[in-house]
């Protein structure tokens, strides 16, 4: 007579479709990048963490390259794009110069604070790494937010700026990123609050918006 337990049947696993496991491998290996960095990385840890076979990931993407671009790359730009369209502002809009610049520059630390995992991985990648990326000039997103920030520095500094509009739309930008970078060497504990550390960032670049030209 079989016994109680060999009776029941033991639940077979559902069968993912192509979609889930391709998205899984996609949310491993930005989990994996972000954790080893690009060199670190490797494709095996990945298919480990997502729960297939490496040969499954070779299906969906060619090579390391493609798999960190599809992760890693993509995303940011995506994120990029949509911050840029959602925050720049057209430079016709009559809005107060300050508020503008506030809003702005605190907009984009969250932006950057909420995808610092993504930046950090990328930068790691571009500086060991170059051919992960294929450069950074191809963050096409990353681009548009410059050209629209270029157009809404000239629109307020005026005819004849200290600093080019073009160059002080990415010192700005650098500046939030290098705070974002070195954060722990920078602000040690029991320094400044972050909302205090945000509130100077953003006094730092409209000050150095506000010495190019009018506000």
């Amino acid at each position: 007579m079989a016994s109680e337990g060999t009776d029941a049947k033991t639940p077979r696993r559902r069968r993912r479709s192509s979609e889930e496991v391709a998205d899984r491998i996609l949310e491993a290996a930005a989990e994996e990048f972000e954790l080893s960095g690009y060199s670190g990385a490797t494709t095996a840890a990945i298919a480990r963490r997502a729960e297939v076979t490496e040969a499954q990931i070779f299906r969906f993407h060619a090579s390391k390259q493609d798999l960190f671009r599809a992760a890693i790359f993509t995303p940011l730009n995506r994120h990029f794009a949509d911050f840029q369209a959602r925050t720049v502002a057209d430079p016709e809009a009559g809005r107060d110069g300050h508020d503008l610049a506030r809003a702005y520059i605190g907009e984009l630390q969250e932006f950057m604070s909420r995808h610092s995992r993504m930046f950090l991985s990328l930068v790691v990648a571009n500086a060991y790494s170059p051919g992960a990326t294929g450069g950074i000039d191809a963050l096409d997103g990353l681009q548009a937010y410059f050209d629209k920030g270029k157009a809404m520095m000239t629109a307020r500094v005026g005819e004849t700026p200290r600093v080019s509009p073009e160059l002080m739309v990415r010192v700005s930008f650098a500046a939030v990123l290098a705070n974002l970078m070195f954060r722990d060497w920078l602000f040690p504990r029991g320094l400044a609050g972050e909302d205090e550390i945000r509130e100077a960032i953003t006094a730092f670049v409209i000050e150095g918006i506000e010495a190019n030209g009018r506000i």
